[in-house]
C-alpha cells in the first residue's frame, strides 16, 4: 500500500509518499508560504533531485492539489493516479486526554481535535485544515491522525500533574502532556531492535535534541517522563525557547520592560534559549563556531544547554529506577559529536563510556558507547514520516 503522510503548518505543508511494503521514500517535499506571496512547492522524487516551483498557493486545498499534480506527473510522477493512494496520515499535534493512541478520523474525531485548539492555537488548526483539504480531494480515502501526545499517555498522575489547585487540571486539562511523541516512539522501538532487546523489558532514555528539543523515559515500552508540559515552552532549553524558568522571573521581567502576558510569551518562545543567552544565534553549527573563535556567550550558551541535558538524564535514570540505554537524535543529537560526548562525560557514574572514534561516525544508527560500558549509548536517526505511515498502515489494515 501506498500511504501519503501530511505534516500541516499554518503556511506550510510537508509530504511523503512511502510504500508500505518496502518502507521505502518514493517522493516527498515540501510546499511553503501557503496563503502568502511567493508561495512555491519542493518536490524530490526518489533518487533525483529536488525541483522547487514558485506557484500560487492561495490556501492548503490548493497545496494540497499541488502535491497531488506533482506525484502523479506523467513524466516526474511516482503513481499513475490517486486510486493509488491507500490511505492518508497526518500529524496532529495536540490530542489532549481524549486520544492515547492514533485512530482513524470521522467527524466525531474532528471535533475532539478542535476540543484541543486552545491548547495548541498554532498547531491543531492547521493540521485540521490539512486534513478538510485531503478529505475534499481525496473522498474515500481512508485518513489517520497521529498525535504527538499520545505517546506520553501512559505517564502516571505523578509525572503529569501540576501543583496548582486540582481544579484547574479538572476543568481546563491543565497537565503535562508532552510532545515529539511520534519520534520518542520510533527511536525507542529501533534501539531496543539494535541492541536485540525485548522492548517491553528495556529502560530507554531518549534525547530529542533539535531547534524543538525534549527528553524522554521510556520503561518497557511506555513514555513514564517527558521534559515538555502542557507546550512545548517547558523543558530543554531549545533553539528560541527557554524551556524551565522560575514563573516568578517573568513577573519580575514583565514589570522592568513593561510586557503584557502576550509580550511575556513572545520572549519566552521565539527570544530565548540559545539565541537569547548567545545573542547571536539559534542555530548550533553557529554556536560552535563562535565558541572555537572564542565568543564567551556562545560557550556559555552552550554549557547551560548541556547542563539541563545532564539534570534531565540523570534525573529520569532514577525515575525508572535505572537506565539500559540512552539515545540522541533530532537534528543536533544526530549530527553533534561534541554535544553528545559532553553529556555522556556527566554520566560516568551510571557506567557510561563514549567510544570516541564510534561517536564520530555519520551513519545514521550508531553505537557510540564503549564495549565495557555499563548502558549502551547510541545515535539513531528519527523517522517520524515512516512512524505514521506505519500506524496508518495497521489502522488501515
Amino acid at each position: 500500500m501506498k500511504i501519503l503522510v501530511i505534516n500541516c503548518g499554518s503556511s506550510s505543508l510537508k509530504y511523503q509518499l512511502i510504500d508500505s511494503d518496502t518502507e521505502g521514500v518514493l517522493a516527498k517535499g515540501l510546499c511553503e508560504r501557503i496563503g502568502i506571496d511567493g508561495s512555491c512547492i519542493t518536490y524530490q522524487k526518489a533518487g533525483c533531485d529536488k525541483v522547487k516551483t514558485e506557484i500560487p498557493m492561495p490556501d492548503h486545498t490548493k497545496a494540497v492539489e499541488l502535491v497531488i499534480a506533482a506525484l502523479t506527473d506523467p513524466a516526474t510522477g511516482v503513481i499513475k493516479d490517486l486510486s493509488e493512494i491507500g490511505a492518508v496520515g497526518h500529524r496532529v499535534v495536540h490530542g489532549g486526554e481524549k486520544f492515547a493512541s492514533s485512530v482513524i478520523i470521522t467527524d466525531e474525531v474532528i471535533k475532539a481535535v478542535e476540543e484541543c485548539n486552545d491548547l495548541a492555537p498554532l498547531h491543531n488548526p492547521a493540521n485540521i485544515i490539512g486534513i478538510n483539504a485531503c478529505q475534499q480531494l481525496m473522498p474515500g480515502v481512508p485518513q489517520v491522525a497521529v498525535f504527538d501526545t499520545a505517546f506520553h499517555q501512559t505517564m502516571p498522575p505523578e509525572a503529569f500533574l501540576y501543583a496548582v489547585p486540582y481544579s484547574y487540571y479538572r476543568d481546563y486539562g491543565v497537565r503535562k502532556y508532552g510532545f515529539h511523541g511520534t519520534s520518542h516512539s520510533y527511536v525507542s522501538k529501533r534501539v531496543a531492535e539494535i541492541l536485540g532487546k525485548d522492548y517491553n523489558s528495556i529502560k530507554t532514555i531518549v534525547c530529542h535534541l533539535g531547534n524543538g528539543a525534549s527528553i524522554c523515559a521510556v520503561d518497557c515500552g511506555k513514555s513514564v517522563e517527558t521534559s515538555m508540559g502542557l507546550t512545548p515552552l517547558m523543558g530543554l532549553v531549545m533553539g528560541t525557547r527557554s524551556g524551565e524558568i522560575d514563573p516568578g522571573a517573568m513577573e519580575y521581567i514583565a514589570k522592568k520592560e513593561n510586557l503584557d502576558l502576550e509580550g511575556v510569551m513572545n520572549v519566552l518562545n521565539k527570544k530565548s534559549g540559545m539565541l537569547g543567552l548567545s545573542e547571536l544565534s539559534s542555530d548550533f553549527r553557529d554556536i560552535d563556531q563562535a565558541m572555537e573563535a572564542g565568543n564567551e556567550k556562545a560557550a556559555a550558551a552552550y554549557n547551560v544547554f548541556i547542563h539541563r541535558v545532564v539534570s534531565y538524564v540523570g534525573a529520569y535514570a532514577a525515575v525508572m529506577n535505572g537506565v539500559d540505554a540512552i539515545v540522541f537524535t533530532a537534528g543536533v543529537g544526530e549530527n553533534d559529536p561534541s554535544v553528545r560526548a559532553n553529556v555522556c562525560k556527566s554520566l560516568g557514574y551510571l557506567g557510561v563510556k563514549i567510544d570516541e572514534e564510534a561517536n564520530k561516525s555519520r551513519e545514521d544508527e550508531v553505537i557510540i558507547s564503549a564495549p565495557d560500558s555499563k548502558v549502551a549509548v547510541l545515535k539513531v536517526a528519527t523517522n517520524e514520516e515512516l512512524m505514521i505511515a506505519r500506524e496508518t498502515l495497521a489502522l488501515v489494515k
